[in-house]
């Protein structure tokens, strides 16, 4: 199949999948693994017949859907490739769309033009809570049927190796993983370089976390926290760690959609103080301005249908927003909280494009209620148009955020999933086929840094 130029929808990812099996029929099968809250279906694209299994998530955040570009580029590699399987004994489980419905929610801007401004005044996310990798009561409580499909299917594979595709709408890219695997930084490195992505080499998602080279990361064991701690610091069981019990490397691989040179930048900070303190000001700022739309808007949705859907991620973003600035802030650090890294020019760059993604986020999100709300709350369209467009300046004009293609995207995502693969499968123990006995009663991999 050709390359991508624009992003699947959910749609278009069950087709051309299903006209991958019809081409292949031997090689490829294709099943249902769940159903969607809303009554989508969850697809699985399997590929060869090893007794290995590596299993890639796509879809797992709504608003990030590289993901499925990238499992279709990597069905094609399998299919090509006899050492990704029959020659490493692997079969590939390709997950399609993990939310399906919150993808359908993006198709404002799926198919493009590509702009900030489009993008964000039809973005969605769900709330904490009904993001399907996350789970804030462990798994044997897990109510959403993505989440218990997913689970379901990791306890039946029980990999060796598991990818959760994600993306950056601004920034950079990077790889977080469960175990080190000695020699990713270079391979993140090598593919970066030669398709011209930006590394973000300290993201503010990786802030407090353990760094195993430059852009890669290692995820904390899951840690108990509150509903703020949880989002912010994903302080919080997951499914990237579920299957840790059966020797599982987990890799989530970092994409972005729109790259920030100064992400890359590990030169020291001439005043990070001043910086901290402009960006923590700046969003406590918007903030603010955002509770005031909120609370013109609210009264206005009784009628919106699922307007809850929406305000759920606003009332996300603004519980977190004031929490953030005041544990950037140098003047208002918590007592007792959690002491910033030392910060250089590529960590100060990325927390001030998330201050401003928090802002972002959270007037698009308005936007769509006010414009679902009709007339009673069309007088703040106007005014949030203008912040939408100011902020979106800011990333394009203050930060240099410069759209990259969704093929050369996925061609990234795809180098970096197959550069874990072979480094999980060179460090995995031979022994960890899943099925055999003995399956994770060792380290996966050697971890230099527990």
């Amino acid at each position: 199949m050709p390359p991508l130029l624009r992003y699947p929808t959910v749609d278009e990812l069950g087709a051309r999948a299903a006209a991958l099996v019809a081409r292949r029929p031997r090689d490829a099968r294709l099943r249902r693994v769940g159903t969607s809250r809303g009554g989508t279906p969850l697809w699985l694209l399997s590929v060869g017949h090893g007794s290995r299994h590596a299993l890639v998530v796509a879809g797992p955040h709504a608003n990030e859907p590289v993901g499925g570009a990238t499992v279709l580029r990597l069905a094609e590699r399998a299919l090509a490739d006899p050492r990704l399987g029959a020659g490493s004994d692997t079969t590939w489980n390709l997950l399609l769309c993990l939310d399906p419905d919150g993808a359908r929610r993006n198709e404002g801007w799926l198919s493009g033009p590509y702009t900030l401004g489009r993008y964000f005044r039809h973005f969605f996310r769900p709330g904490f809570l009904e993001q399907p990798e996350w789970l804030p009561d462990g798994a044997e409580r897990a109510a959403l049927p993505e989440t218990r499909a997913l689970l379901d299917l990791q306890d039946e594979l029980r990999p060796f190796f598991q990818c959760s595709l994600h993306g950056v709408d601004v920034g950079g890219g990077f790889v977080e993983l469960t175990h080190d695997l000695p020699g990713m930084a270079q391979r993140l490195a090598q593919t970066a370089a030669r398709l011209g992505i930006p590394r973000e080499l300290g993201p503010y998602d990786t802030l407090y976390w353990p760094v195993l080279g430059p852009a890669v990361y290692r995820i904390p064991p899951p840690r108990r926290g509150d509903l703020a701690a949880a989002i912010t610091e994903a302080a919080v069981e997951s499914t990237w760690f579920h299957p840790h019990r059966y020797g599982t490397v987990t890799a989530v691989v970092e994409a972005p959609m729109w790259g920030v040179a100064a992400v890359e930048d590990g030169s020291p900070a001439a005043d990070a103080p001043a910086v901290l303190r402009t960006v923590s000001r700046t969003l406590r700022d918007d903030t603010r301005l955002m509770e005031g739309f909120l609370a013109g808007v609210r009264p206005h949705l009784t009628h919106v249908p699922d307007a809850d859907r929406l305000l759920a991620p606003v009332d996300d973003y603004l519980l977190v927003g004031p929490g953030l600035a005041d544990s950037w802030d140098p003047d208002t650090h918590p007592a007792g909280g959690r002491r910033l890294p030392p910060l250089d020019s590529a960590r100060l760059t990325a927390l001030g494009i998330s201050g401003r993604r928090v802002a972002l986020r959270t007037a698009g999100l308005l936007h769509q209620l006010a414009r679902a709300a009709g007339r009673e709350a069309a007088d703040v369209l106007p005014e949030l148009d203008a912040l939408i467009d100011m902020w979106c300046a800011d990333y394009s004009e203050g930060y240099g955020a410069r759209w990259i293609p969704v093929a050369r995207q996925a061609e990234y995502q795809a180098r970096v999933v197959l550069a874990a693969f072979e480094l999980a499968a060179a460090y995995t123990p031979v022994r960890s086929h899943s099925g055999e006995s003995g399956w994770g009663s060792g380290a996966a991999v050697p971890m230099h840094t527990e």
